[in-house]
């Protein structure tokens, strides 16, 4: 094929990664590449996204940095200062603090941020129309690869070709499924319940993580606010069987659930946001591309968000596939070609595996009240505050800030 000619990416789905991977991708090629982001749900514009807010990790904001969106959402991010966790039960009168982490990956950097989802789908969104992406309020039915292309029909009756398919479309993803993909995973008998919450005292920037037995407690700074002038995001798991009951009375019962767990060292609560509830899973797909087709995000993988890196590891992914494609494009090479989803496959494959079971070890390790686990677990923890070796090793993996990681997350150009 003629290297000269226009390249075509398509992105099915309008998520975080899925946009800021056409928008890496237009920005570092312009006309030189058509990009084009297909997603019903780009109709209701950012609705769906509100109420929602992620812990994205130095090197997401790095990412959003490099990409010139970071100056219009930081109003709405909250730096994560310092974090201290807890293990007790519910009905302990006191919660000793096992663990603290210092706030900086690097000097004077935050290791994460709070970011309020609606406002980053909007800067995104902007962006990219400005970049000249083409946001596509349509879904994909059936994509066939031919050659050295890919065609796709869409739901409104079009087509379109592309070089490369990137399905973005979520865990139940069909066209991961029409790719025949396999699919490794099973459900938790929990769910993660989020809501959002304002008390009277500041935060500080500290985020909490009490381990109850029925599942961690997470309390996440955002920024100012609300009917009491200070708010947090709450993440709170529970057994699945028990969040009807829970959460079925009024809003006082509710927030007296909320106050149980969230103590009182915040003053009084309110219930801004919230709260929803939403089955937690685990899933890894068999395999991260087919012929044409590569997987993003949630496509790719779920997992148990204790550790709140499930947004950071599609971003990543995101960092990592516009790097591929884009080396090959300045090669004059095929986008879609097998060698470059491979690389991108192997740059992600090892690091998703080993957060997904990282993460779900710790869920089955604090969600049991067993007193020889927690005994066991209370002194590991212990240990590791003690080691300021392993705890910036720890705070460096959770800010995704690795020295041979994609070139996005460090900061530099594509």
């Amino acid at each position: 094929m003629d290297g000269s000619r226009q390249r075509r990416v398509v992105v099915a789905g309008a998520g975080i990664p899925g946009l800021s991977l056409a928008l890496a991708l237009k920005q570092a090629h312009g006309p030189a590449l058509a990009v084009t982001v297909c997603d019903p749900g780009l109709a209701s514009g950012t609705a769906r996204h509100r109420g929602r807010a992620y812990a994205v990790a130095a090197g997401g904001r790095r990412m959003f940095e490099r990409l010139g969106i970071w100056d219009g959402v930081s109003a709405a991010a909250e730096p994560i200062r310092d974090m201290a966790v807890s293990d007790s039960r519910l009905t302990d009168p006191v919660r000793p603090v096992f663990l603290t982490f210092a706030q900086d990956a690097k000097a004077g950097e935050p290791f994460a941020h709070m970011v309020e989802a609606e406002p980053l789908v909007a800067a995104l969104l902007a962006a990219c129309a400005a970049a000249g992406v083409a946001l596509d309020p349509v879904g994909i039915t059936a994509a066939d690869p031919v050659g050295e292309t890919i065609d796709l029909v869409r739901t409104d009756g079009t087509s379109l070709s592309a070089s490369l398919l990137v399905a973005a479309d979520g865990a139940r993803s069909r066209l991961r499924e029409a790719a025949g993909i396999g699919w490794v995973g099973w459900s938790y008998p929990q769910s993660g319940i989020v809501a959002t919450v304002g008390h009277e005292h500041p935060h500080g920037g500290r985020a909490y993580e009490h381990f109850l037995p029925s599942g961690p407690f997470a309390i996440l700074p955002l920024v100012d606010g609300g009917a009491l002038g200070h708010r947090s995001s709450i993440v709170w798991t529970e057994r699945t069987a028990d969040v009807a009951a829970l959460l079925g009375g009024g809003p006082d019962e509710t927030l007296a659930e909320i106050e149980r767990r969230f103590g009182h060292g915040l003053g009084r609560l309110v219930l801004e946001a919230g709260p929803s509830a939403h089955p937690l899973a685990f899933g890894l797909a068999r395999r991260f591309r087919a012929e044409r087709l590569a997987l993003l995000g949630d496509a790719a993988h779920v997992i148990h968000p204790i550790a709140g890196q499930g947004l950071n590891l599609g971003l990543a992914g995101a960092a990592s596939l516009a790097e591929a494609v884009t080396d090959a494009l300045r090669l004059g090479l095929d986008p879609g070609a097998p060698d470059v989803l491979r690389a991108y496959e192997r740059d992600r494959r090892f690091e998703t595996l080993a957060m997904g079971a990282m993460t779900d070890g710790l869920n089955r390790l604090f969600s049991t009240d067993a007193l020889p686990v927690r005994l066991a677990r209370d002194l590991g923890l212990g240990l590791v505050d003690r080691l300021p070796g392993l705890k910036r090793l720890f705070i460096g993996q959770a800010s995704a800030l690795r020295g041979d990681g994609p070139r996005l997350l460090r900061g530099q150009d594509l």
